[in-house]
């Protein structure tokens, strides 16, 4: 496995023939590059004529789903957002679904990168004032984060044991 995202594109014609006939490409190479590839992998393909091709397999796309049939210019512009928000932007655009509103979200809503929902209500919450020492121990700082995720304010894009990033909702 790798952290850079890339496609294995099979020869159709090849595949429905029972051969196995592909190749690995780098996403981050460009568009123009990518069908390059294709077409020369098409063209060293063991059945004359082929010329349809699908993606059979993906790495380093950190959560984002990539469909048979997706266009490449498109995987080019998800591989550029998750190079900028490599943490979490596969998992982020595979929840939104648009990579405008995914990189929007990413890009203004970002709250930060938390242990927990609970650490995020207690900074919030002492961010707004002090809390008083003797009403301290009765704030359910968990409660609070559970309450916002449930209300729609906030959305968590969890990337491990206690990493969680968390976004507020536009």
């Amino acid at each position: 496995m790798t952290n850079t995202p890339r496609i294995y594109v099979a020869d159709l014609s090849a595949y429905n023939s029972g051969v196995l006939h592909g190749r690995w490409i780098e996403v981050l190479e460009g568009a123009g590059c990518i069908r390059d590839q294709i077409q020369e992998m098409l063209r060293a393909s063991p059945m004359p004529g082929a010329e349809e091709h699908a993606i059979h397999d993906y790495e380093g796309f950190n959560g984002y789903t990539v469909a048979e049939y997706e266009s490449i210019e498109i995987l080019c512009e998800v591989a550029e957002f998750m190079s900028d928000f490599s943490e979490f932007g596969g998992q982020l655009l595979n929840v939104i679904g648009d990579l405008e509103q995914a990189r929007l979200i990413a890009e203004e809503g970002y709250c930060g990168f938390y242990a927990s929902l609970a650490d995020y209500a207690q900074e919030l919450t002492e961010q707004c004032g002090d809390v008083p020492e003797h009403l301290a121990p009765y704030i359910d700082y968990e409660a609070m984060g559970r309450d916002m995720r449930m209300n729609g304010d906030l959305l968590v894009i969890e990337v491990g044991f206690e990493k969680a990033h968390v976004f507020h909702n536009i």
